[in-house]
Order: structure tokens, then C-alpha cells, then sequence
């Protein structure tokens, strides 16, 4: 299918939630851009984050959207930082062809010292340790991880670092998230997160335009090698790299006016849109499998006034059993 030029005239708005696959034939790139509203905020009110953390999940979010999206087969794309800052711990996942959940983990003294110490810049946060970007495409299949550390990168540095390294690719990734305080239909105060993104990747027809410089590794080598410059890679990523937070954001531009705004000298395409929803995997049925798997005293050690309970970290939603509905739990002769 050959997508649509835009155009000043009728760019069109698809609206939040949805990714906006696009190309820049000029450029020799291909991406994706989103524009994140209930979503988002649905997720990070269930849970009721702290502003500082809620960014930093937020943009994760986003990262999981625009690579999730980019997905061919049936499976689920799992992002995950694990570190050593007041935010040790950021997970979102997308599962095939548009569910997304997402939690955060911190610690409250550090993250409260941070914050009254002005410390909340997001390698503040994360500090160091690794982002991991997990394919499991199922019970039958091996998963496929690649990992980049973290330390003092932001999570668009480290995402453009797992593409360089891991997929050959060079990628420019551009991730923001905003708080909007406004009035809702009935004139009461309204408290929203939004977030977006914007992912582009070169990929000329001949491969010798990404060919890496040699790798010297002499005296005075600092370790860091770009791909060979190229002028119109150089120009995606200088007309990428213009797009600022309040565009990512804004409800009322849309990602296609974005897009336009960015590239149109440069002739971009859009695909149609792909909407991605608040919904997570958990279930009953999953739940009790799980616990059905425990030893009878790994069952007996969890039942607190006459049941089991388990509430699921990404929805927040609680199940309740009876002891009794699992066979382990037998008294041990």
C-alpha cells in the first residue's frame, strides 16, 4: 500500500492513542510518531505516581508504543530498566497487535530526597544499571533480549544505542511527556499526563551508507564511533531532533501536522493509524495457574485471613481464592 502524501491542506488528525507509521523518501527514513493521552493518564493514575516518576514512565510508555507497533508477528515486546537510582525500576510492556500496561517501582526516601534536593532529571532517577528490550513471542519460542546499559544516558540514548548496536540501525528517538491542568466539561479541575513520541531509521536502499567507521581502538580512543556521516541521515536527524516537548504533546496539533511541520520539504509519507489500548494480560484463570504451581507450603505462606489474595502491578486489579481450590494444600504427613 502506498501511503499518503501530506500535505498542508489535509493532514489529517488521527488523534491520541494511535502510532502514525511513516517514510521520508528524500531522507531515506522510515518511523513512527504518537501522541499519547488516555492511555497514559489512565495508567499513571491507577497507581497514583509521584510527577517525577510519572514522566519517566510515561516516556517508557511511549518507547514501548513506537517499538511494539513495528511488531509482525503475534507476541509481546517487554522494555525494562533495572537500576540503582530512587526509580530502580520501569516496566512496559506491548503485547500483539495493540495492548499496552506499564509500572513503575521506587523507592519513597530516596525519591523524596531527590526531589527536595532538586535532583529529578531522569539520570538523576534511573542512575545506573541496564535498559532490556525482551521479544517473547511465545510458550514454544526462545526469547530474544538485547541490553544496554545505563548510565547517565537518557532513555532516548539508550534506545538509539540498542538499535546501533544491537539491529545495525541508526535511529533517532525523541520521547516527552507533559502535565496539563485544565477544567473538565463541568468546570472542575482536571489533572492529565500526556506523552509522545517520535522514532526515525535510516535505511537507504545501498547498506555501504550505513557502514560503520573501522574500529582503531588505539591510543586516545574514546570507545564512541558513529556511522559513516551522511548528509541526508545528518539532516533526518537535525529535522528530528527540532521537535520539542510541547509538540510531542500538544492535543490539539495531531502527529500528521507534526509530521508535516518536520519533513514536508522532504516529501513524507503517512501510513494509517494504530491504535493501541490500556489493557492488560492478567486474568483469574492466569493467576490461579500460577499460584497452582506452588509447593503446598509456598501456598500455605501466602494465605492471610482465610484466602489468597494477589493484586496484578500493572492494573492494579485484586483476586481473591480459597486455599481449598488447590490441591498442593494438603497437611504434610
Amino acid at each position: 500500500m502506498i501511503p499518503d502524501t501530506l500535505r498542508a491542506e489535509d493532514t489529517g488528525f488521527a488523534g491520541d492513542d494511535r502510532v502514525i507509521p511513516f517514510q521520508v523518501d528524500g531522507l531515506d527514513v522510515r518511523g513512527r510518531a504518537v501522541t499519547l493521552g488516555p492511555l497514559t493518564d489512565t495508567i499513571l493514575n491507577r497507581h497514583q505516581y509521584p510527577a517525577p516518576v510519572a514522566r519517566l514512565l510515561s516516556e517508557t510508555i511511549a518507547l514501548t508504543v513506537l517499538l511494539g507497533t513495528s511488531l509482525k508477528f503475534e507476541g509481546k515486546l517487554i522494555i525494562q530498566t533495572q537500576t540503582d537510582g530512587p526509580v530502580n525500576l520501569l516496566v512496559a510492556d506491548f503485547t500483539a497487535p495493540d495492548g499496552v500496561r506499564a509500572y513503575a517501582r521506587f523507592d519513597d526516601d530516596a525519591l523524596s530526597l531527590a526531589i527536595a534536593s532538586g535532583e529529578t532529571e531522569p539520570h538523576q532517577l534511573l542512575g545506573k544499571g541496564i535498559l532490556a528490550f525482551t521479544i517473547d513471542q511465545g510458550a514454544d519460542t526462545q526469547r530474544y533480549q538485547g541490553i544496554v546499559a545505563l548510565d547517565g544516558e537518557t532513555l532516548e540514548e539508550a534506545a538509539a544505542a540498542y538499535f546501533r548496536q544491537s539491529e545495525q540501525i541508526p535511529t533517532k528517538v525523541r520521547l516527552a511527556s507533559a502535565e496539563f491542568f485544565d477544567r473538565d466539561e463541568q468546570g472542575n479541575p482536571r489533572h492529565t499526563y500526556r506523552a509522545g513520541g517520535l522514532m526515525v531509521q535510516f535505511l537507504p536502499d545501498s547498506s555501504d551508507r550505513m557502514r560503520q567507521r573501522d574500529l582503531h581502538g588505539g591510543d586516545g580512543d574514546d570507545g564512541s564511533h558513529s556511522f559513516s556521516e551522511d548528509d541526508t541521515w545528518t539532516e533526518a536527524q537535525m529535522l528530528a531532533s527540532t521537535a520539542d516537548a510541547e509538540e510531542l504533546t500538544d492535543p490539539g496539533l495531531g502527529v500528521e501536522r507534526l509530521l508535516y511541520r518536520l519533513f514536508h520539504e522532504r516529501g513524507v509519507h503517512a501510513y494509517p493509524a494504530q491504535p493501541v489500548f490500556d489493557r492488560c494480560s492478567c486474568s483469574e484463570d492466569r493467576i490461579r495457574g500460577v499460584i497452582s504451581g506452588f509447593s503446598a507450603d509456598e501456598i500455605a505462606s501466602t494465605v492471610e485471613d482465610g484466602e489468597i489474595t494477589v493484586t496484578c502491578e500493572f492494573c492494579s486489579t485484586t483476586y481473591r481464592f480459597k486455599p481449598e481450590e488447590f490441591e498442593q494444600l494438603q497437611p504434610l504427613n
